[in-house]
């Protein structure tokens, strides 16, 4: 079940980056950009559950509240540019 959560992760990582490098326009990878940080946060959740530690989530914790903050000032930054 591991196992099949990691290749479902490592797919939708992949997507992401081909939509962060192709994407037309800044919303775009800025969607993609936080979709991948979302991924990456759900990687290291899996992988706390597979080694029964709880160490990984303090570090999705912080690592979801810079992506917050993140992913606002982005969005503050193409509101202002005009798209």
């Amino acid at each position: 079940m591991i196992a099949t959560a990691y290749v479902i992760l490592a797919l939708a990582a992949v997507l992401f980056v081909v939509r962060l490098l192709v994407g037309p326009t800044v919303p775009d990878r800025v969607v993609a950009l936080d979709g991948l940080l979302i991924t990456v946060m759900c990687g290291v959740l899996v992988a706390a559950a597979d080694q029964r530690s709880a160490v990984g989530i303090d570090t999705v914790l912080v690592v979801a509240l810079l992506g917050f903050i993140g992913t606002g000032v982005l969005a503050r930054y193409v509101e202002q540019r005009g798209g």
